[in-house]
């Protein structure tokens, strides 16, 4: 499948799509030192979310989809050089307008680091187009 959104998404920051189908994602992401904020090695949480976000966004697949809603758990910390990974897959499509997508990320020893659901929304045009 081909990618129709989001074309211009750091792959550094927010990871890189491993697996694409109808309704559902997998994108894989490692912590570097830049995602790091203390000694013991800790990732910033904002990145794991920001996978899981864009897991969110292939699964759906649309140009125009944003975010409106998510409701996280962040379950275990994630450290530098950790490789997380999301899938995420659409639950509930009512419209085709609003979906929502549930979301989980795995660190490379497949233990849960994260889970959510995110409300998404597909619009008629660019949410910045006038």
């Amino acid at each position: 499948m081909t990618i129709n959104t989001h074309h211009l998404a750091s792959k550094k920051l927010i990871g890189t799509a491993t697996s694409l189908e109808k309704n559902s994602a997998i994108v894989k992401l490692t912590i570097s030192p830049d995602m790091i904020v203390d000694t013991y090695n800790l990732s910033h949480g904002g990145f794991v979310f920001g996978l899981a976000d864009y897991a969110a966004m292939l699964a759906i697949n649309k140009p125009t989809v944003v975010l409106g809603k998510a409701t996280t758990k962040f379950i275990k910390p994630v450290v530098l050089n950790d490789e997380v990974t999301a899938f995420a897959h659409v639950i509930e499509s009512s419209d085709e307008k609003k979906i929502t997508v549930s979301v989980i990320v795995k660190n490379q020893n497949q233990v849960l680091v994260f889970e959510g659901e995110f409300v998404c929304f597909v619009l008629d045009k660019h949410i910045l187009e006038s």
